[in-house]
C-alpha cells in the first residue's frame, strides 16, 4: 500500500435531510452554488476534492495552514450569503479537519486519516470548524484566528479519545467602528495600500498610464484573499502629497506601503516599486524593471507576487492565485481602455463621462474581445444615468447592460464584470438578481470595496437592510478616505431609512451631503426630512433638486430605486410626500 501524510478536510451540510424535504429543487440548486464556491475555494488554496456525495465533500492539502485557511474562507463566504436568506433556507456546512497518514488508492484516499476527518465533521457545530489536536499543532500562531480547546472527545468508531479544538473564524475588528470615526485597527490578515506611482515621463499626458499601472498592482493584490488591500480611490488621495509613511499607516489602517515610479519613453519602460513598513518606516524590498512596452503586463505580475513574497512568503507558495489578466494583446486597446478609465475615475463632469465612453467604445472596436473594455463601458454609462448626465436613459440603460453581459461572458471570474452586471440589474429594476451578481464579485475578490458597496445597495432594495449595513461598513473600511465616500454615506442612510432609524440616517446622509451634494444624496435627505417632520428644511431642499433633473423625474427615480417589495418603495414614497414632493409611481 502506498501511504502518505496529508491534511483532510471534510464538510457537509447540517439538517440536509430537513431543508431537501422542505423545498427539494430549491436546495438542490442552493446546493450546485454552494458545492461550487467550496471547490474554487479548496482549488484556490492549493488542495483538492477526492471525494463527493450528496452533501458531502472531502479534499486534501499539502500544508495545513492553506487547508485551515480554505476552512474559514468556505466558512465567511457561506455566511455572507446565507444572511440573503430566510432563517429556515439557510445552508450551513459543519467542517472538520484534521492531519493524519492514509492510504493511496488511485485518486481516493482512504484509512485512518480520513475517518477521523469525518468525525470531527461530525461534532462540529452548524457553521462551525473542528481541528484535531495534531492539525492544530501545525497551525497555532499562523492563521490570526484563536482556536478554544473542546475537551478530548470519544469520536465514532475512533478507538482513542482525541484532542479536539474550535476553530473561530469570526473576524475580531469591527468596520462598523472605523465608520464611526473610531480608530483603524489592524485587520486579521497582512494589510496594504498601493500609493499612485510617480508619473517620471516629463508628459503630462502620461499620467493616465501611471494611474493604470497602479491600478492594476492594486487588483492583482487584492485577489490575493489572505492579504487586505486598500482600495483604489483611497490609495489616490495621497496622489501629489508628500507624507510620512507612518501617518500613512494611521490613516489608513495597513501595515505596508507599495509605493514606486514609471518612466515611459517610446517602446520602453522603467518601473521602480519599493515595499514599506509603515510602523518602522523600514524598506523592506525595491526593485527596478527596464523593459519593453509589451511586457507591462508581465512587470504588474512580478511586482504583485514579489510583495506578497516579502511580506508573507507561505501565500505565495500555497495559496493558488487567480492569475490578473489583461485581456487583450492589443496595446493600443489596452491604452484607450486606460485613458477612459482615467477620465472615468475623475467622477466630476459629464464631458469626462461622455469622453470616458468613447475611449471604451475605441477600445472595444479594436478589439472586441476586450472583456475589461466593456466591463468599464458598462460602468461609464451607469455613471452617467446615475449622475443625470443622461439624455436617454432607457437607450444608455440599453447599452450598459449588452456591455455587462459581454463582459461576464469574456471573463466570468472578473469581479468587477459581476459588479458591472449588478449595476445593469439595478437599472432593470432586478434587484434580488443584482445581490447574486454583488455576491458572486465579493466570492471572487473580498477586497473589492465596490463590490461590497453594490452588495449593500443592492440588499437595501430586498428589503435585508440590516445585513446592507454590515456590506456598506466593510466597503468604507476598504476605502476609508475614498472621494466617493458620499455614495457609501448615502446608502448608509437609506438602510436606516428603512430600519425607522431616522435619527441614524439623518447623520449618515448629512455627512454625505456635505461632501458632495449629488443629486441621489439630496433626495435621500429629504425623505428623511419628510418622515422626522422638518418640513421647513425639506421644502428649502426641492427647488434645488427640481433644478438639476435632466429626464423625468419618475422614470429616473424608478431606475435608481429598484425595490423589489411596493411596501418598501412606497416607505420611501411616503418620506418624499411629507417633504412636499409628489414622485409618480
Amino acid at each position: 500500500m502506498e501511504r502518505k501524510l496529508a491534511v483532510i478536510l471534510a464538510a457537509d451540510v447540517a439538517g440536509y435531510s430537513r431543508l431537501v424535504a422542505a423545498n427539494e429543487e430549491g436546495v438542490l440548486e442552493q446546493l450546485r452554488t454552494y458545492g461550487s464556491i467550496v471547490a474554487d475555494l479548496v482549488g484556490e488554496h492549493g488542495g483538492r476534492i477526492f471525494a463527493s456525495a450528496g452533501d458531502s465533500v472531502v479534499a486534501e492539502f499539502q500544508s495545513a495552514v492553506q487547508g485551515a485557511r480554505a476552512a474559514v474562507a468556505i466558512q465567511r463566504i457561506l455566511r455572507r450569503r446565507n444572511a440573503d436568506l430566510a432563517p429556515d433556507r439557510r445552508m450551513e456546512f459543519r467542517i472538520g479537519l484534521h492531519l493524519g497518514d492514509v492510504v493511496v488508492e488511485g485518486t481516493n484516499l482512504l484509512g485512518d486519516g480520513v475517518n477521523v476527518a469525518a468525525r470531527l465533521q461530525e461534532v462540529a457545530q452548524p457553521g462551525g470548524i473542528c481541528v484535531s489536536g495534531a492539525l492544530r499543532d501545525q497551525i497555532e500562531g499562523k492563521l490570526g484566528s484563536p482556536m478554544v480547546r473542546l475537551g478530548d472527545r470519544k469520536l465514532k468508531n475512533i478507538p482513542r479519545p482525541m484532542a479536539v479544538f474550535g476553530l473561530d473564524w469570526r473576524p475580531e475588528d469591527s468596520a462598523e467602528a472605523a465608520v464611526l470615526g473610531g480608530p483603524l485597527t489592524l485587520p486579521d490578515k497582512p494589510s496594504i495600500a498601493v500609493l499612485p506611482f510617480v508619473n517620471m515621463s516629463g508628459d503630462p499626458e502620461q499620467e493616465y498610464f501611471a494611474d493604470g499601472l497602479t491600478e492594476d498592482i492594486i487588483t492583482a493584490l487584492s485577489l490575493y484573499r489572505w492579504f487586505f488591500v486598500v482600495a483604489r480611490n483611497s490609495s489616490f488621495a495621497y496622489k501629489g502629497r508628500a507624507i510620512d509613511a507612518k501617518q500613512i499607516g494611521r490613516e489608513l489602517g495597513v501595515r505596508y506601503i507599495v509605493e514606486g515610479s514609471v518612466r515611459k519613453a517610446g517602446t520602453r519602460l522603467r518601473v521602480s516599486g519599493q515595499l514599506v513598513e509603515t510602523n518602522t518606516g523600514v524598506h523592506l524590498w525595491a526593485q527596478r524593471y527596464d523593459r519593453e512596452i509589451g511586457d507591462i503586463f508581465a512587470i504588474q505580475d512580478e511586482l504583485a507576487q514579489s510583495i506578497v513574497g516579502a511580506i508573507e512568503p507561505e501565500i505565495l507558495i500555497g495559496e493558488s492565485r487567480r492569475a490578473l489578466s489583461c485581456g487583450t494583446d492589443n496595446l493600443d486597446a489596452y491604452e484607450c481602455h486606460m485613458r477612459g478609465t482615467w477620465l472615468h475615475n475623475a467622477q466630476d463632469t459629464a464631458e469626462h463621462f461622455k469622453e470616458a465612453i468613447a475611449w471604451h467604445r475605441r477600445a472595444i472596436a479594436l478589439d472586441p474581445d476586450f472583456g475589461r473594455a466593456h466591463m468599464m463601458l458598462a460602468r461609464a454609462l451607469y455613471a452617467q444615468c446615475f449622475h443625470g448626465f443622461s439624455a436617454a436613459v432607457d437607450r444608455d440603460g440599453a447599452e450598459l447592460r449588452a456591455a455587462a453581459e459581454r463582459a461576464v461572458a469574456l471573463d466570468d471570474r472578473d469581479p468587477y464584470s459581476h459588479y458591472a452586471m449588478c449595476l445593469a440589474h439595478f437599472v432593470g429594476q432586478r434587484a434580488h438578481a443584482a445581490v447574486a451578481e454583488a455576491q458572486r464579485a465579493v466570492d471572487l475578490n473580498p477586497n473589492l470595496a465596490l463590490a461590497h458597496l453594490g452588495l449593500g445597495w443592492a440588499r437595501i432594495y430586498t428589503g435585508q437592510c440590516a445585513e446592507a449595513l454590515d456590506s456598506l461598513h466593510t466597503a468604507l473600511r476598504l476605502s476609508p478616505h475614498d472621494p466617493l465616500t458620499y455614495l457609501f454615506l448615502d446608502r448608509l442612510a437609506l438602510a436606516h431609512y428603512h430600519l425607522a432609524n431616522y435619527d441614524e440616517a439623518l447623520r449618515s446622509s448629512e455627512r454625505g451631503v456635505s461632501l458632495r451634494r449629488g443629486y441621489f444624496s439630496r433626495v435621500v435627505l429629504l425623505a428623511i426630512l419628510g418622515q422626522l417632520g422638518r418640513n421647513q428644511e425639506a421644502r428649502a431642499l426641492i427647488p434645488d433638486i427640481m433644478a438639476n433633473v435632466t429626464t423625468n423625474l419618475a422614470h429616473y427615480w424608478r431606475m435608481l430605486t429598484p425595490y423589489a417589495e411596493p411596501a418598501q418603495y412606497e416607505h420611501f414614497l411616503d418620506g418624499l410626500h411629507k417633504a412636499g414632493l409628489a414622485v409618480v409611481r
